[in-house]
């Protein structure tokens, strides 16, 4: 993933919506875009701009998601344990990815693909329901977190 053209991006999606990309925000969105696969609440994220920015607020991180939320650049989700966490939109998804989380270990892995365009088309056909946007998450266990096999350890989501 080339950082530069992801952060242009957001930069203009910024600015189409009147907001500026100031230097908090920059920082932000890169902290996201180095961890995506991480799934970070939004302490995590405060936590790993203040390595680099040690004067940023926790509410300017907070403002900050919310605005990349209302502007579709992240999805603000809940895996179940109580804690709001950003994940990146990719470029080109009509829709979020989906997520496996292990009830287990609190594994996740992301599904890219999206597997629902044909239930979306025959909603739509059917129901007259166009679909602008789904997410979906599966949980249950990875078979070797079932055989007491789990090399992940008890962890909370990532």
């Amino acid at each position: 993933m080339n950082v530069s053209a992801e952060i242009d991006k957001i930069k203009r999606a910024l600015m189409e919506n009147g907001s500026k990309l100031t230097t908090q925000r920059e920082i932000i969105v890169r902290v996201l875009l180095e961890n995506e696969q991480d799934h970070l609440s939004a302490e995590d994220v405060y936590m790993l701009v203040k390595e680099k920015f040690p004067e940023i607020g926790l509410a300017t991180v907070y403002r900050t998601l919310e605005l990349l939320a209302d502007l579709q650049v992240v999805a603000k989700m809940n895996f179940g344990d109580g804690v709001a966490r950003y994940d990146l939109r990719g470029e080109g998804q009509e829709h979020m990815h989906h997520h496996l989380i292990c009830e287990k270990c609190g594994a996740l892995d992301e599904i890219k693909e999206d597997w629902l365009t044909e239930l979306e088309e025959r909603l739509e056909r059917e129901y007259g329901f166009k679909v602008l946007d789904h997410r979906l998450d599966f949980i249950g266990n990875y078979k070797e977190c079932s055989n007491g096999e789990c090399k992940r350890g008890n962890k909370a989501v990532s």
